[in-house]
């Protein structure tokens, strides 16, 4: 039982010099990629820069004695970063300290509802968003984001919480733009991009190894940030209007609890359940994606266990909210992370540049941070995924090209919720109109198939009709109607079989609505039975009196019933296929 809720206790008893060298490692290339992310992302979320440290120390120790990935590597990322402005600028004005208590609290709030989650087992929660929804929200949480850059790349003044408004505005200061800002935001952003797809490539022709050409590729951001800091420094172009970072909080964070008040509480509430959501499909979604590339497996429930208590540890150390990042995660299991110890050693490596490195970087121009940020998340925007989701299914690109819309012109969290409403509605939608078909024996067989599909043996006194889906409330009449609707086109039918192997429940709506359509049919000299009822249902209805009542039988499968219900061979005829 400690060792479920404390994983570290089972990795830890195996661990040795081999490990702590491939941990290491792994840790002090993530450190180097995770520094630029933090201050950008921290500027994302309209705080200091040296809040996005404190969000990178402390969670990541809280994320090795609690999480069950190895390789999983928790921090700010974009989309949280983007949720947590959109929900603090609602409270105070940015840069004030009640905008940053509000972000404090929200990793306190998400914290706590994660680890409530964890302990009632409510990982299947996460199932509500589906991935069209998902796919939707973060390419449109990618526009917002980079949008919302552009105006540190500009030099101009640009705010607003959806896409419509930063354009608006954007397009109302461009007579402002800086152009000194400009050449410095334009360079880091195109060196990015060019690293990102021919860095490495150069690299290796230069007779580089694989491992240290990928290291360097992957470091280019701190590379960025190192050559504009010098250009700015050594140019004075901050005398010239160029926005810098400047002056830094050296030194670790103080450790408290955040100052709960019942009216912030109760405004970032529903933000902080978004946010927790969100965060934590993200992270297990990355986990067990690396995870089954080591034949490893990670606990969901557990992972909320852990994301809370990483998000708890943010709070407690002036942090905002976090989560498993899909970069640092795959750079983390590149370099050769083992256990979650890499996060321990790398949440080190923040707290050494938090206290050693934070004058160093007093010039870095905020268009580099931009570039960072928009570099970053212009590779999650997937337009490609609505036109293969339009081409498989037009209600899953209803609800992706919804997200999208309203993400873009209301916000991401009006975006998130309706895109989970839409998901939960065509479910119902679907799942209230069950596919069913009318089956027959395909010949000299015990098969049944779909009498419009195959050629296959029917008997005009017998229907069976195929349900492919549970029976619950929101079909249940359709059923009644459908079988209905049959026998009083067929007048010479004795006998209604339905087919249940794809009815996995049976819920008390649906019970009552067979019981209906029992005494119907038996008012009007039809038999009803049931064929191929999986056992956990067959429980089910043996607590009611339905299987009393029931005019006909039970058969164990449709080839049973066929025998029972047929016994004249030539009564048959046989359909043709249609299709």
């Amino acid at each position: 039982m400690l060792a479920r809720y404390l994983p570290i206790l089972m990795w830890l008893k195996t661990y040795n010099r081999h490990t702590l060298t491939s941990d290491a490692i792994a840790a002090v290339i993530v450190t180097i990629m995770l520094i630029p992310q933090s201050l950008a992302y921290a500027l994302l979320a309209g705080l200091p820069a040296q809040v996005g440290l404190y969000a990178s120390i402390l969670p990541l120790v809280a994320y090795a004695v609690f999480g069950t990935s190895r390789t999983l590597a928790v921090g700010p990322v974009a989309v949280v970063s983007l949720m947590t402005a959109a929900a603090a600028s609602n409270i105070a004005q940015q840069g004030s300290a009640e905008y940053l208590a509000a972000a404090v609290m929200l990793a306190a709030l998400s914290g706590a509802m994660l680890i409530v989650m964890g302990v009632l087992r409510l990982g299947l929660l996460a199932n509500f968003l589906s991935h069209p929804v998902i796919s939707g929200f973060i390419t449109a949480s990618g526009l917002i984001i980079a949008a919302s850059q552009l105006k540190h790349l500009l030099g101009i003044k640009a705010d607003g919480d959806t896409l419509v408004d930063i354009l608006v505005q954007l397009f109302g200061q461009l007579q402002h733009i800086h152009w000194p800002t400009v050449l410095i935001g334009v360079s880091a952003t195109l060196f990015l991009f060019w690293s990102r797809t021919s860095l490495k490539p150069l690299l290796l022709r230069r007779g580089l190894s694989g491992r240290h050409a990928d290291i360097l590729a992957k470091a280019s951001p701190v590379l960025a940030v190192a050559l504009t800091t010098l250009v700015t420094w050594g140019g004075g172009l901050d005398k010239l209007g160029v926005k810098i970072v400047g002056d830094i909080v050296v030194g670790l964070p103080s450790l408290q609890l955040p100052a709960f008040t019942s009216s912030m509480w109760e405004k970032l509430l529903v933000s902080a359940l978004l946010i927790s959501i969100v965060g934590f499909v993200e992270s297990v979604s990355v986990a067990q994606t690396l995870a089954a590339k080591r034949r490893q497996r990670i606990s969901p429930d557990q992972e909320l266990i852990g994301l809370g208590a990483s998000n708890i540890a943010s709070a407690v150390s002036g942090g905002f909210p976090v989560t498993g990042g899909f970069s640092r995660s795959v750079v983390n299991y590149d370099a050769g992370a083992e256990t979650p110890a890499a996060g321990a050693f790398t949440a080190i490596g923040i707290a050494l540049a938090a206290v050693l490195l934070t004058p160093l970087i007093y010039f870095l121009p905020k268009a580099t941070l931009a570039a960072t940020i928009i570099v970053a998340v212009l590779s999650l925007v997937d337009f490609g995924a609505l036109q293969r989701t339009w081409k498989y299914s037009k209600s899953d690109f209803a609800a992706m090209m919804a997200t999208i819309l309203l993400t873009l012109v209301e916000g991401v969290e009006v975006g998130i919720m309706a895109g989970v409403s839409l998901s939960i509605l065509l479910y119902l939608y679907r799942t209230s109109r069950p596919h069913s078909a009318i089956v027959g024996r395909v010949p000299g067989t015990e098969h049944f198939r779909n009498v419009c599909r195959h050629q296959v043996e029917t008997d005009p006194a017998i229907i069976t009709l195929r349900v492919d889906e549970s029976l619950y409330f929101a079909n249940a009449r359709y059923l009644e109607d459908l079988i209905y609707d049959l026998v009083a086109s067929q007048p010479k039918v004795r006998h209604l079989v339905l087919m249940c192997p794809a009815v996995n429940l049976i819920d008390a709506s649906a019970l009552e609505s067979l019981e209906a359509i029992n005494h119907r049919l038996r008012d009007s000299g039809v038999s009803f039975h049931l064929s191929e009822v999986k056992g956990p249902v067959m429980d089910m209805l043996r607590r009611s009196h339905f299987l009393e009542e029931l005019s006909g039988q039970v058969f164990l499968s449709q080839f049973d019933a066929w025998k029972a219900l047929h016994p004249a061979p030539s009564a048959a005829r046989t359909l043709h296929s249609v299709v």
